[in-house]
């Protein structure tokens, strides 16, 4: 009953990312392009991390479907143009940026101005590799009167390499599951494996958050 189970399981994973990967090669691009464009310039890095497109771009380069360095390019270039936007947005917002947020979003807000004031420009680097860091540190430096030259060399910097990595990652993930696609094929490897990558991440996140949230409380008692 159980290799039934596992059979249909596997040809739904198969079938879904079959269908992503028969899509055209440059709307497979278009959205490598458009997840880590809106993630700052929209806030939807809040909720939808932008290197899940990528990942997945990655993953379709290693089977043949997009070339990896235009993976790597529209990654980057997404990346650089939401940033950019997200900047404009926080300088035309100043101040006001969080005062109609309530909750865990305000929380979030908080915690990317202590990060731009305690790390300066290069937060714009390495807030890159924290999701909610990355959707709300452009928005935050542009209200904080941060120079644009400042952001614009460590926003360039950031995302070329987080856009190469994050791309070559979901490549050689999916390159290491080879005896895995014996089983389920490649196209449901690869979402196993981003998957994987993505659960990962969050709890990483995680953990670090309650080690900022710990933080304070030990240096105020």
């Amino acid at each position: 009953m159980a290799r039934p189970a596992a059979d249909r399981e596997s040809h739904l994973m198969t079938g879904l990312t079959g269908l992503l990967a028969a899509l055209p090669a440059w709307l497979l691009l278009l959205a490598v392009f458009t997840l880590p464009a809106l993630e700052a310039s929209t806030l939807l890095g809040v909720v939808v991390p932008g290197e899940t497109a990528v990942l997945l771009g990655g993953v379709f380069a290693h089977q043949g479907s997009l070339a990896l360095p235009a993976v790597m390019v529209a990654a980057v270039l997404g990346a650089v143009a939401g940033d950019t936007v997200g900047y404009a947005v926080g300088s035309r917002l100043g101040p006001k940026l969080g005062t109609r947020m309530a909750g865990r979003r305000a929380e979030h807000v908080q915690r990317a101005r202590e990060f731009v004031r305690r790390h300066g420009a290069p937060a714009v680097l390495l807030g890159r590799w924290v999701p909610v860091l990355r959707a709300l540190v452009p928005i935050i430096a542009g209200g904080s009167g941060l120079p644009y030259r400042s952001f614009a060399a460590y926003n360039v910097t950031g995302a070329a390499v987080w856009g190469v990595a994050v791309a070559g990652l979901g490549y050689l993930a999916a390159a290491a599951y080879g005896k895995a696609t014996q089983v389920l094929g490649v196209a449901g490897a690869a979402v196993v494996v981003v998957f994987a990558l993505v659960a990962v991440g969050a709890v990483l996140v995680r953990r670090r958050r309650r080690g900022d949230h710990r933080r304070p409380e030990r240096s105020g008692g």
